[in-house]
């Protein structure tokens, strides 16, 4: 049980990191020990310059991550509950700043902190037979912390819908309500998981980095203040040779094709 992380080297440079939440005999929920072993993991591949990518699931076939550990919950009082639930916050928003793209791989449950994880993560791929919910309310406790992310995805309709009833939605309503990228057959996952990789991996790293932290400011910032930000960000493209370089090449192809 644990945390499992593995490094793979990528032919257009840099390298992709893959974070498996291995707990599968109890549907890799998180507790105290599991989310801090995955903050401290983060943090570490946070200060690697190298790092491209980094694609997060959970081990076996069964969940995702199925919420926070009942038991542990179960345990809290008023005193212990402020930092339990500050750590599954610290835990899914270690991911939401890391500062390359996140691509949650979703086989199977994403309930609860698992479903607050994923929506910390860029972008969510999911097998057919996943399934999604915020069934906190039916174990006397609110669904809070990364939850707040869910009405910019899926609208403050569909919000309520999850919270108020804790009432679970397969991959295909999840697809349809923006919630998840991509649903494929399991079989297809990694393939789909593939596509957008390497799409990320055909983009300049400096220009990938910028955009994540601009998107982010975008979240935070009034419309004049996020429109001013982005022409610093554009601005900061150019102290690489990235956009010269990669215009270039461009131009190039283009000029090869017209023939």
């Amino acid at each position: 049980m644990g945390l499992l992380v593995r490094r793979e080297e990528r032919s257009e440079g840099g390298h992709v990191l893959y974070l498996t939440i291995d707990n599968p005999g109890k549907l890799n929920s998180l507790g105290r020990a599991l989310m801090s072993e995955i903050v401290e993991g983060v943090a570490a591949a946070a200060a690697d310059p190298g790092l491209r990518l980094a694609i997060l699931t959970g081990a076996g076939e069964r969940a995702f991550v199925g919420g926070a550990d009942i038991g542990e919950i179960a345990a809290l009082d008023r005193e212990s509950a402020r930092s339990f639930i500050t750590l599954v916050h610290r835990c899914c928003d270690a991911f939401r700043r890391l500062l390359v793209p996140v691509i949650a791989r979703i086989d199977g449950y994403a309930l609860g902190a698992g479903l607050e994880l994923a929506c910390a993560c860029d972008l969510r791929v999911a097998s057919e037979r996943s399934n999604f919910g915020m069934p906190e309310v039916r174990v006397g406790i609110p669904s809070v912390v990364e939850a707040a992310l869910l009405p910019r995805l899926v609208g403050q309709g569909r919000t309520r819908r999850l919270l108020l009833t804790g009432e679970t939605i397969g991959a295909a309503e999840a697809l349809a309500w923006g919630l998840v990228d991509a649903v494929v057959p399991a079989a297809g996952l990694d393939d789909a998981v593939g596509r957008f990789a390497q799409s990320i991996l055909a983009a300049g790293p400096h220009a990938i980095r910028l955009q994540k932290s601009l998107i982010l400011e975008w979240e935070e910032l009034p419309i004049g203040a996020a429109v001013e930000r982005g022409i610093d960000c554009f601005v900061a493209a150019y102290e690489t040779d990235e956009p010269r370089r990669m215009a270039s090449a461009m131009l190039a192809a283009m000029r090869a094709r017209r023939g």
